[in-house]
């Protein structure tokens, strides 16, 4: 297998892998509530986990990959009352968008995807085991509630104490909580929501909490205990903290071996946020970039660091990964398999055994290039091409690379670029030319020369 240490938050250091199963790997992450477009924060997460998958994969280990989807949860149902629509509508609709994005950007589909919603019977199930264990109780609201103040490990992920968390703080006496750190596994129904959120259980009519979903869902699919739990700095606590009470709990052992939190995106320099009016969503950024710049912009920070986003570091990215296709110009590879005892790929492997350390990965591939521009080898013009696709990179010939940047750098993705190209061919058909001759012109403004050829298709080029 791989010399792989991977950085576990648990133990706040980096530590060599080792998997439960010798070839095998299971990992669960947090994935997105579905009620709005993905955003540029998402995207930094899947992104994240997509090169673990990818490298994991690459180091021989058969990996099942677990990504859930909340489709149920408060701001779900809001959506869903405002837009005058059923939840499965809003969050089937939701769902088709983050794959269209998801795939856009590379990021490869994980081996299973599980439904909150698919997996209440489990939810229930563990909820009583807790309630057996005095763990859970129901309050006079209805709700039934983790007591966080008898399971004396909460806090281990995230450092924090009991003490320091309760400290200044009070009961509501508008809920049915016995202490301000219990939260809801179960929550009571209410007359105003859907009929379609609301669960039969042995404590009424409800609706699972957001923390029982993945400790429910991750057990189902992977195990009691399984290898590798991630998802974004932000989930760590109490999201994250939440699930190994409950699971630890109600199992009474460890519930993950790794857990994996990747950093925040700041925007200029900020947080990201609605408030500031710096918050895009990956559709938002594609209309502007191409997607593989996008990807690159990621890739050149470690996952664990801050990201900062701006237009110059994605102008940068652009530039950066348009050397590496310029590298390939005009050199083919040798058909042969990718080499991994030749230097460059040596360095790539460390790199990525080093915590999926992608920045200097990527460097790698920056020498390669200079290598390659020196020497116009197509051993490594293989090499080159074999190690950037590991982690999703230079998957396109340097002409397609070349059209996707002069649509991008116009506002034009290849689909308006075709669409004009039809505009253009509907005229000639009806004898307008002045029109023909209009989207030309208009095209050429863009960057992008027209080549009408004998058969009436057209290609098209880089000005």
């Amino acid at each position: 297998m791989s010399n792989l240490k991977i950085y576990n938050t648990l133990a706040r250091d980096k530590q060599t892998f080792v998997p439960m199963v010798a070839g095998k790997v299971g990992m669960y992450v947090c994935g997105m509530t579905i009620y709005d477009y993905c955003h540029i924060g998402h995207a930094r997460m899947m992104m994240a986990f997509d090169v673990i998958y990818r490298w994991l994969r690459a180091s021989g280990y058969d990996v099942n990959y677990v990504r859930n989807i909340t489709d149920i949860d408060d701001k779900i149902i809001k959506r869903a009352v405002e837009n005058g629509e059923s939840i499965g509508q809003l969050t089937a609709r939701f769902t088709q968008y983050m794959d269209e994005d998801t795939t856009a950007l590379g990021i490869l589909p994980p081996t299973q995807v599980p439904r909150a919603t698919q997996y209440v019977p489990q939810m229930l199930a563990l909820i009583e085991q807790l309630e057996s264990k005095d763990l859970a109780y129901q309050g006079a609201d209805g709700d039934v509630n983790y007591a966080v103040r008898n399971f004396p490990q909460y806090g281990r992920l995230s450092g924090k104490s009991l003490d320091d968390l309760r400290a200044g703080e009070r009961v509501d006496v508008n809920t049915g909580k016995r202490d301000p750190l219990d939260f809801v596994l179960w929550k009571s129904s209410k007359e105003s929501e859907p009929e379609e959120v609301k669960w039969d259980s042995k404590w009424g009519k409800g609706r699972p909490g957001w923390h029982i979903e993945c400790s429910a869902m991750s057990c189902a699919l992977l195990g009691e205990q399984f290898d590798i739990h991630g998802g974004g700095a932000d989930l760590q606590f109490p999201h994250h903290e939440n699930e190994i009470a409950q699971s630890e709990g109600a199992f009474g052992h460890t519930m993950v071996n790794y857990w994996i939190h990747n950093g925040f995106v700041r925007v200029d320099n900020e947080k990201m946020s609605k408030s500031l009016g710096n918050f895009f969503t990956i559709r938002d950024v594609l209309k502007k970039y191409d997607a593989e710049v996008v990807r690159f912009f990621i890739l050149r920070a470690h996952y664990r660091s801050p990201l900062n986003y701006s237009d110059a570091h994605l102008d940068d990215a652009r530039g950066a990964l348009t050397r590496l296709y310029t590298a390939l110009d005009g050199v083919d590879g040798d058909g042969q398999p990718l080499d991994w005892n030749e230097e460059h790929a040596k360095r790539f492997a460390e790199a990525m055994d080093d915590d999926f350390n992608t920045p200097l990965a990527v460097a790698a591939l920056f020498d390669l290039a200079t290598e390659l521009n020196k020497t116009k080898s197509p051993v490594l013009a293989r090499q080159l091409k074999g190690l950037a696709g590991v982690i999703g990179l230079l998957e396109r010939t340097p002409q397609q690379f070349r059209q996707a940047s002069v649509g991008e750098a116009a506002g034009l993705d290849e689909a308006a670029i075709a669409d004009a190209i039809a505009r253009r061919k509907a005229a000639k058909q009806a004898r307008d030319f002045a029109e023909s001759d209009r989207i030309r012109a208009e095209l050429l403004a863009a960057g992008v020369i027209l080549e009408d050829k004998p058969d009436g298709s057209t290609n098209w080029r880089r000005a």
